[in-house]
């Protein structure tokens, strides 16, 4: 079933952030947007060329007033190892949520079973806490971080524009479509 629409359900777990350990539960995914990142684990190698990806996108998503989290099956404490002893991982500055008992990736329809580890999912979720795009790819294929900026902005447009959609490759100031009778057919 999917999540498109559905409110982010409640947890608590803990969480590293520039040198801190932190709480962080479903009201921090609320009053801004926020881009939450699934990840299968520390210490691989596709994960970190992703979450420092994503590093690089993550003034610009602050400028949007997009706050980012990225969550992995490992505790807070491995996220801070991590944090300590990789180059890539070293410049991350957002919050990197630890999710050992899988309570998070089980909530976002991410957890595998069988490997006791999450999809690489992606989710951008608007300041009701409600989730407005998924992105799930298989866990060889990495994501490129870049691509969130034009799908939060127009995440961001349809709600503050009801009754106006985003076509495909949709960009900032370019022209929407309003649905209508006169539509159909058209496009």
């Amino acid at each position: 079933m999917s999540l498109i629409g559905k409110e982010v359900l409640p947890f608590t777990a803990q969480a590293y952030r520039n040198g801190d350990f932190v709480e962080v539960t479903e009201q921090n995914f609320k009053g801004h947007w926020s881009v939450v990142c699934f990840y299968p684990a520390d210490f691989t190698f596709v994960c970190p060329t992703e979450l420092e990806d994503l590093q690089e996108q993550y003034p610009a998503l602050q400028e949007l007033g997009v706050e980012v989290f990225s969550v992995s099956r490992d505790s807070h404490f491995t996220h801070k190892a991590w944090h300590d002893t990789s180059e890539a991982i070293g410049k991350i500055t957002y919050t990197m949520i630890g999710d050992p008992a899988h309570v998070l990736s089980r909530n976002f329809d991410v957890f595998i079973e069988e490997l006791g580890q999450a999809d690489r999912g992606t989710f951008i979720i608007d300041p009701d806490g409600v989730i407005q795009a998924i992105e799930i790819n298989a866990d060889g294929i990495g994501r490129d971080a870049s691509t969130l900026i034009n799908k939060v902005k127009a995440a961001q447009y349809v709600r503050n524009n009801p009754g106006e959609v985003c076509p495909a490759k949709w960009k900032e100031g370019e022209e929407t479509l309003k649905p209508s009778l006169d539509l159909v057919g058209k496009i």
